[in-house]
């Protein structure tokens, strides 16, 4: 099958390449993306990346994405609800209609560059030590301030029947159950086929346990 992985904040496609050598290993067809990042890109040059993915795609893919790319896989979802197989968050969650995209941190000269470790101490980068903080900081791309700024436009209810895999990293898929009781996680709250999977790592597990991750999207993909 052929699994779309959208990379997160700050990053492109070499981040999944860990996951996408284990998933060719099963059988797979793993398309990590980079999308567009130059400093005038827009919100809508990065959903129309990612459907030009899915339309390229063989058969129904599985729409993977990573932190605040969650929101990219399902708008992929929202546009294009026939054609998508299963969406796959990795510790992040859908937009919600009408709000910005990524308006998390500071933007200086029309990006938002990565803000460094101190917003992330904790659970989210107790599993990467010195050296690979180091290496993802001085690799990190600046998001364009579109990009991060840009409106979240959802349009079709049908997005809701796409089946949903929620890969639970810093947080807890109890803790996820008790946002969704709680009514902080509208999106999710209405998809009609909705997985919580656990793994026992920081925010990025595709940088600190690529193998794990790519076997559970690997499982995710089974289930169709």
């Amino acid at each position: 099958m052929d699994i779309l992985l959208i990379p997160g904040l700050w990053l492109d496609g070499a981040a999944w390449t860990g996951v996408a050598d284990t998933l060719r290993s099963l059988g797979h067809r793993p398309v990590p993306l980079t999308l567009p990042s130059q400093a005038d890109a827009t919100l809508d040059d990065q959903v129309a990346a990612v459907l030009a993915a899915v339309d390229a795609a063989a058969g129904e893919p599985v729409v993977v994405g990573h932190s605040a790319a969650a929101t990219l896989a399902w708008l992929a979802a929202d546009a294009r609800p026939g054609k998508i197989a299963r969406v796959v968050l990795v510790g992040g969650f859908p937009g919600v209609d009408g709000k910005p995209y990524a308006d998390f941190f500071e933007l200086r000269d029309g990006v938002m560059p990565f803000p460094g470790w101190a917003p992330f101490e904790g659970p989210d980068s107790a599993d990467l030590d010195e050296e690979a903080k180091r290496t993802f900081a001085a690799a990190a791309i600046p998001v364009p301030a579109g990009v991060a700024t840009g409106t979240v436009r959802l349009t079709d209810e049908r997005r809701f029947e796409v089946p949903v895999t929620l890969v639970c990293p810093e947080f807890t898929p109890a803790e996820v159950k008790a946002w969704l009781d709680a009514g902080d996680l509208p999106e999710l709250a209405r998809v009609k086929n909705l997985d919580l999977v656990d793994i026992d790592s920081g925010h990025w597990p595709m940088h600190t346990k690529p193998a794990e991750l790519a076997h559970l999207l690997a499982a995710a993909a089974k289930l169709g």
